[in-house]
């Protein structure tokens, strides 16, 4: 995979002396007052009251030996596996790629009973078929999952890795020995596929000093006829039109409907179920696929809350939500 070369000019309006901000017209993160305080000690306290409860359905997970066939039987048709939260197996023109492989059991620093997950991955890293092309949207640890990654790397160690910019030092650390770093709208090209990193409202942070510091992003994928958008993790605002327009139609879409209560503190960042429509429309996607929900706790609405609001938002957009450890042929 190539590296593509930093166009000369101006700096772009995304970059900042430090790092890094959202695009125009993002929804502002909130100002710090005492009423905010108060919702961020009350969201602090609900997590810790509902840390470990699982409402989910036993048929909500397929069982690794079953998700494996399930996949397996689709043979070399275009498909994906959700392996749950933002992480998918996606086979496009015979080459695999995986999604945001938060594959471990915490999504965390330090283990906390209230940053384990309550799924576990479909399909555990020593099972999984091979990959041949990892993609990274950011660096929180539900999406960038070190020990994750250091195992995969072990496996898949010519596997190249796609990443926003500022994240290709950490990736080559942990063992991966081809990264190819993006800035919005870049694109990377190999002979079965191309990879262009897509504007996100979100933002990055791994630890106390290093607030957007490093890229977010989504990508739009093309291989093999098929056009692919998957979004990382995002807030909802205009850009998604731009997106479109720049990178669409799409096939299919997968768009994040998890996370999102309360509003005071997670419209900045997360979308709503029916702004995850909205962002299909815009991008004018044929198809969506729900994901961002479903397997850890994050934030406050009930945790099988997010389907039903996907399936249930106005627009024409053709939508679904499967279970972890489900496959699905996509032509």
């Amino acid at each position: 995979m190539m590296q593509p070369e930093v166009p000369p000019g101006p700096r772009p309006v995304h970059h900042t002396r430090t790092g890094f901000r959202n695009p125009p017209g993002s929804p502002r993160r909130p100002a710090i007052s005492g009423e905010l305080a108060r919702e961020a000690a009350h969201f602090m306290g609900e997590l810790i009251r509902l840390a470990g409860h699982n409402p989910l359905p036993a048929d909500h997970v397929i069982p690794e030996p079953l998700a494996l066939a399930g996949y397996q039987q689709l043979g070399q048709r275009d498909k994906l596996l959700w392996l749950g939260h933002a992480s998918f197996l996606l086979q496009l023109n015979g080459t695999t790629f995986l999604t945001d492989p938060y594959l471990t059991e915490y999504a965390a620093p330090v283990p906390t009973r209230g940053t384990r997950r309550l799924i576990p991955a479909a399909v555990a890293i020593e099972s999984l078929p091979p990959v041949d092309c990892v993609l990274l949207s950011h660096n929180h640890y539900d999406h960038l999952d070190s020990k994750a990654l250091r195992r995969l790397a072990r496996r898949f160690p010519q596997a190249p890795v796609v990443v926003p910019l500022g994240l290709a030092a950490m990736l080559r650390q942990l063992g991966f020995r081809q990264v190819v770093e993006l800035d919005w709208y870049q694109q990377s090209r190999h002979p079965q596929f191309a990879i262009t990193a897509v504007p996100a409202i979100h933002m990055s942070r791994r630890g106390l000093f290093d607030f957007n510091k490093t890229l977010w992003c989504g990508f739009a994928l093309e291989a093999g006829g098929q056009r692919i958008y998957f979004a990382g993790d995002t807030a909802y605002g205009p850009v998604f039109k731009d997106i479109g327009e720049r990178c669409g139609p799409f096939d299919l879409g997968l768009v994040p409907i998890g996370a999102y209560q309360p509003r005071s503190l997670m419209a900045s960042v997360h979308t709503t179920p029916e702004e995850a429509v909205r962002i299909g429309i815009d991008i004018n996607a044929r198809h969506l696929i729900g994901m961002h929900w479903g397997t850890i706790r994050l934030t406050t609405e009930p945790m099988d809350e997010p389907p039903r609001r996907f399936l249930a938002a106005p627009g024409e957009v053709s939508r679904q939500v499967m279970k972890i450890g489900e496959s699905l042929a996509l032509h």
